[in-house]
């Protein structure tokens, strides 16, 4: 595809996966690092917290922008999906950091097309999908995966598939969407990936609105001014619940305390006429995904982090967020 169909940049836009390798190949032979920070786009204030972190640990960044259909079911909202690229190149463009004597900018952006990335085609239904596709056994049902049962097979097949073309020293992926950093942290070790090894997917944690705590998130833009008021009510949930927790609380009784808060919300929002509805809130180890149990306290393993998330819907906006608890370190770095 011809990069005059797109925006003026002053980054370069390598747009099918051959321009991207010649560029790629250049980096190997001239020793250098490569950060990642794989993208939808719509970028905002997260994305760009985890592109300053990829400048910061490596000489070269990229940044990659592909709406991926086989992440969202049939009913989803991939035709609806926020598209911005003209203004994702502007913060884009203005993002650098200094290292040394050394400014560092973003060194390229990936705009892969659907034909690239699916040469045997794509459809959102999975029954009809043809060609080769990863699923990650026994970890993708769980949490998000209840809730959204195709999904992580979605994003586990884009993400080889990008990490295949791009070839990154490391790679960033935002606390929020913890289950899927995880899964691709796993992903790598499993398949034994060298461009990035395991260790090298880094996971950032979440940037949030700094007057309610809102996770920042592309779908935010989905909310009006109405429904916005009542988005950051998950977030106090699953604080409430850690603080409950950490009073050595049984499991079960901080979900139900968290539940309680969905449900003071919920009676507010329905005066305002909006709709507020509770999907989930969990409590799952790190490493297996399985539910913790009911009973159990803080007494749990002290090296196993609990991760304890939940999905809201807000109107028709459909909102994650998560707190770990217990040792952050084994997760978040």
């Amino acid at each position: 595809m011809s990069t005059s169909s797109f925006p003026p940049s002053p980054i370069p836009l390598l747009t099918s996966v051959a321009s991207y390798r010649r560029w790629r190949q250049r980096a190997f032979d001239e020793g250098k690092s490569v950060g990642f920070v794989p993208t939808m786009g719509a970028l905002h204030d997260g994305h760009l917290s985890l592109v300053q972190r990829s400048l910061a640990e490596n000489e070269l960044t990229v940044l990659s922008i592909f709406v991926n259909p086989a992440q969202f079911a049939p009913h989803e909202d991939l035709a609806t999906y926020p598209r911005t690229l003209p203004g994702d190149l502007e913060l884009l463009t203005a993002q650098q950091v200094t290292v040394g004597e050394a400014v560092r900018k973003a060194s390229a952006v990936f705009l892969p097309s659907v034909q690239d990335m699916y040469p045997s085609g794509i459809s959102q239904d999975v029954s009809a999908q043809k060609g080769a596709f990863v699923e990650m056994k026994g970890y993708g049902h769980q949490m998000e995966g209840a809730s959204r049962p195709t999904f992580f097979r979605g994003v586990a097949t884009v993400v080889t598939k990008l990490f295949n073309a791009v070839q990154p020293t490391n790679a960033y992926f935002g606390q929020k969407d913890i289950q899927q950093a995880l899964l691709l942290r796993r992903l790598c070790k499993d398949l034994l990936f060298p461009h990035p090894e395991a260790d090298h997917v880094h996971i950032v944690p979440t940037t949030r609105d700094p007057n309610d705590g809102l996770a920042l998130s592309s779908r935010n833009a989905y909310l009006s001014a109405n429904e916005r008021k009542f988005a950051p009510a998950l977030y106090k949930a699953l604080q409430y619940a850690e603080s409950v927790w950490s009073n050595g609380e049984s499991k079960d009784r901080c979900i139900s305390k968290a539940v309680a808060v969905i449900d003071e919300v919920k009676a507010q929002a329905a005066i305002d006429g909006v709709d507020v509805r509770l999907d989930y809130i969990e409590m799952n180890d790190s490493e297996t995904f399985d539910v913790v149990d009911a009973s159990s306290n803080h007494r749990l393993a002290a090296d196993i982090p609990v991760i304890l998330s939940g999905a809201l819907w807000v109107g028709r906006t459909r909102l994650i967020d998560n707190i770990v608890v217990g040792d952050l370190n084994r997760i978040i770095r």
